[in-house]
């Protein structure tokens, strides 16, 4: 049986560094910058938005990264799950909204 996410696959991060480390590197300085502690909004709140948006964007290791940090910076189990919901809301109004263009797009063809 194939696994599709495996936390060693993490390990090839180097190897997508060396074959592209402008991206790579310009990458890393953006995904630093959720843990800024300087920001108008505090860690905590960027850390439960990043939690938010790796379940909208369905990445297992973000969802790691991102529990452990919101847990250190002083998230509750509580915020964490209403920090699901309201991605998983936004997920399944995108998914209505779409819906709409679906039938927009089913009428014309």
């Amino acid at each position: 049986m194939n696994h599709y996410h495996d936390p060693a696959d993490m390990d090839l991060l180097p190897e997508l560094k060396k074959l592209a480390p402008r991206e790579f590197n310009a990458w890393m300085r953006l995904d630093l910058s959720v843990g800024r502690e300087d920001g108008a909004i505090p860690l905590k709140y960027r850390e439960l938005i990043a939690l938010a948006v790796a379940h909208s964007t369905q990445c297992v290791y973000c969802l790691e990264d991102h529990a452990a940090a919101a847990k250190k910076a002083g998230a509750t189990r509580e915020e964490v799950a209403e920090a699901v919901f309201v991605a998983a809301a936004l997920r399944a109004g995108a998914a209505a909204a779409h819906g709409a263009l679906t039938l927009k797009m089913f009428d014309r063809s």
